[in-house]
């Protein structure tokens, strides 16, 4: 059975942590990359993938960044100035180079000329200065930006308000949508909602269709300045079922299923005319007690978030939901990753977790509320609500769309516990910027002292330093139990017959197919 790219646990999220820290920590001059020759031919053929969960229109505007899971749609319709690319993990895109100041204030890029959107505009800085304005996923990058300016038509500059080590790692990989392009005439003409019924972009292909929880069709865009894509349609299915995802798969219906249950993926390792593919390497999961902040909750007590962490088999949680591939973790930042401070998962101790809840005051345990499990994890939710309620902590999953989880999550209408995960790029402090602050989109609340160290370590620039200062705050958000970490995800998918390059992993440690225009079919 062969087995595609298997990933080599987070070895690769070091590239993605030191390389993006250390081009925003060091100032350089142009920084060039030269198109890619295109594909022999014209595109051909058709391929199809079965996702696990719903398309959100969200999903088609880079304005509206909602996750990395967005980025199915972005490396397809749209492209940045700057993104993680096969072997380069800050590769220059829709920028042809950049430069930075002395004093690390001032970042200006020279835009490709001569590129057109799917709709025939020019692409211009004045599309680069709008969609940053407008993107909605960059809050820290706004706070840090005092001007963008158009030196001319196709050079642009931000002038910081002060130095920030990480602007380019917020800026030029998949932490926020920021540095990715659309068409502001359109857009103004159009409307927000009307881009996101028919988003037009730069990237490899074009929005044909789309039905709403059935399915995304695209083609070609033989005019994208990288490479003429080999394939001419593609198909996104919105196929949240595992059974049903793997049915397709086998019948030929789709040639890509991500993210296969357990039974389903052994199903496709027996079968001689599929193939088994493990992918991730960016995402951890982790308990999030969202009720932590309110001093009248059960979870406000140390004791029992701690006793909630003694009650995971993480291993055992690992081997029934990912064929063992994901790696239990201790920090929500991969160890790899620059500026991670080494963190041992806890260990499996449910007579630990028995005895912390006694001296909580709770030896019969307690009603713990709702588990909001991010969807479409439902089984892994199941195990975790199980787990607990061994020990005496009693909940009922909730489950939700995943459209309406993230938007819940993100209003802070949530209550009890979730089971989040978070997938940022970059370094330590990219990886904790949206969970760890109290100012972060996904935190509930906060803690002062952390609070003034995370402020403090994005203006220094001296790597030690800053080092130090990450580590402090990563060993407190520890010691004071602000999460539940369970493991640094990776999964199978399946890929079938008709496939000759998937694309998975092409961009590591991004665990889905991309770029899009390098998908080929096997040729008869």
């Amino acid at each position: 059975m062969t087995l595609i790219r298997r990933l080599p646990r987070w070895s690769a999220a070091v590239a993605a942590g030191v390389l993006c820290a250390l081009l925003a920590l060091a100032p350089f001059g142009d920084v060039g990359a030269q198109p890619r020759p295109a594909s022999p031919g014209k595109p051909d053929g058709e391929m199809r993938w079965a996702l696990y969960v719903t398309l959100s229109p969200l999903w088609f505007d880079p304005g509206e960044f909602m996750g990395l899971t967005a980025f199915w749609v972005l490396y397809a319709i749209h492209d940045a100035l700057v993104k993680p690319m096969p072997g380069n993990l800050m590769a220059p895109s829709l920028a042809e180079s950049w430069t930075v100041s002395a004093d690390q204030k001032v970042y200006e890029f020279k835009l490709r000329e001569g590129l057109k959107f799917h709709n025939g505009d020019p692409f211009t800085a004045e599309d680069v200065k709008f969609s940053f304005n407008r993107a909605k996923g960059s809050k820290v990058l706004h706070d840090k930006v005092r001007e963008v300016t158009i030196v001319d038509p196709y050079r642009v500059r931000f002038q910081l308000n002060e130095p920030f080590p990480d602007f380019m790692t917020f800026y030029g990989t998949l932490v926020s949508g920021a540095s990715w392009v659309v068409p502001k005439k359109f857009v103004e003409r159009v409307g927000d909602d009307g881009f996101k019924k028919q988003p037009i972009g730069l990237g490899p292909y074009k929005f044909v269709s789309h039905a709403p929880g059935i399915e995304l069709v695209m083609e070609a865009f033989e005019g994208y300045w990288r490479k003429v894509p080999a394939v001419k349609r593609l198909v996104f299915k919105s196929v949240p079922d595992s059974i049903t995802r793997a049915a397709m798969l086998k019948r030929g219906e789709v040639d890509v299923a991500y993210l296969l249950d357990v039974p389903q993926a052994q199903e496709v390792k027996r079968d001689p005319n599929l193939r088994l593919a493990f992918s991730g390497g960016i995402a951890a999961f982790f308990l999030d007690f969202l009720d932590q902040w309110d001093p009248k909750s059960r979870w406000a007590d140390r004791r029992v978030r701690l006793a909630a962490n003694y009650a995971i088999d993480r291993r055992a949680l690992s081997e029934a939901e990912t064929l063992g591939a994901s790696k239990p973790a201790g920090s929500i930042v991969p160890r790899n990753f620059e500026f991670a401070l080494p963190i041992e998962p806890y260990p499996y101790d449910p007579g630990k977790a028995r005895q912390l809840l006694a001296e909580a005051g709770y030896p019969k345990g307690f009603d713990g509320g709702e588990l909001h499990q991010l969807p479409p994890y439902f089984s892994m939710g199941e195990s975790i609500v199980s787990y607990l309620g061994a020990v005496g902590i009693k909940l009922k999953m909730r489950p939700m769309e995943r459209a309406a989880y993230t938007s819940a999550l993100q209003a802070k209408k949530l209550r009890g516990l979730c089971v989040c995960a978070t997938a940022a790029y970059g370094n330590a402090a990219s990886r904790m910027s949206e969970h760890v602050p109290s100012t972060g989109t996904y935190a509930y609340g906060g803690y002062p002292d952390i609070d003034a160290l995370y402020k403090e370590q994005a203006l220094v620039t001296d790597r030690k330093k800053r080092e130090a200062l990450l580590h402090q705050i990563q060993q407190l958000v520890h010691e004071r139990v602000r999460f539940g970490p369970i493991w640094d995800y990776v999964w199978p998918s399946g890929v079938g017959p008709r496939v000759e390059e998937p694309a998975l992993m092409l961009i590591n440690p991004y665990p889905w197919s991309a770029p899009l225009e390098e998908v080929q079919l096997r040729r008869n």
